[in-house]
């Protein structure tokens, strides 16, 4: 049988004190700054997002396609490989930017001839042209890259200012980066890097 001890004390009740809300306030000003920073450091050194103006990548890009551009690989990982679509400056322009496919690599040799593309004297396979049948432009006469530049090409051959053209070779200081991933039209979304196209 238990008895009620009258001598002994009740425990205290404890009252926790709300956080004032001034650390509440700090918190989430803490938090949203750390949300801002992270975007602007996604914008400026990771991704960047790009629409496509023309149709010189047809069939791969269309008109008004937006694009993240995956800025990081290039400064980070590995250089531009054969294939590629990336995204460069030209430095007279440096406000618009281009679009265009990797064809040629720093050293090569670049040369069209009946619309096939040789590479150091070798013809390589161009699954992404468009046409089969296009203009070589100043390819027709071999071109030699140097140790810094790329020679680039749209996939609509045949609609595209790109290396045969006034654009030339481009130097790897102009790239802004690879395109990474299509985010709209959102029925076509998805990677445009090598490999998970």
């Amino acid at each position: 049988m238990a008895f009620w001890n009258r001598n002994k004390d009740p425990e205290p009740v404890k009252i926790e004190k709300e956080p004032a809300l001034w650390k509440d306030i700090l918190s989430t000003l803490l938090h949203l700054a750390l949300l801002v920073g992270f975007v602007i450091f996604f914008l400026t050194c990771i991704g960047q997002r790009v629409e496509v103006d023309g149709n010189s990548m047809e069939d791969t890009l269309h008109n008004h396609d937006q694009l993240i551009v995956d800025c990081f690989t290039y400064r980070f990982l590995h250089a531009p490989e054969r294939q590629d679509i990336v995204v460069f400056r030209l430095k007279d322009d440096p406000g618009t930017f281009y679009v265009k496919r990797v064809i040629g690599l720093p050293g090569e040799t670049v040369r069209i001839k009946n619309s096939v593309i040789y590479i150091n004297g070798e013809a390589i396979d161009d699954p992404y042209a468009t046409q089969k049948t296009f203009p070589a432009g100043s390819a027709e006469d071999l071109i030699v890259l140097g140790e810094d530049e790329y020679f680039v090409m749209g996939d609509n051959r045949n609609n595209s200012l790109d290396s045969r053209y006034s654009l030339g070779p481009v130097k790897r200081s102009q790239f802004v980066g690879r395109a990474w991933v299509r985010i709209w039209p959102f029925e076509n979304r998805g990677s445009l890097t090598s490999g998970e196209r």
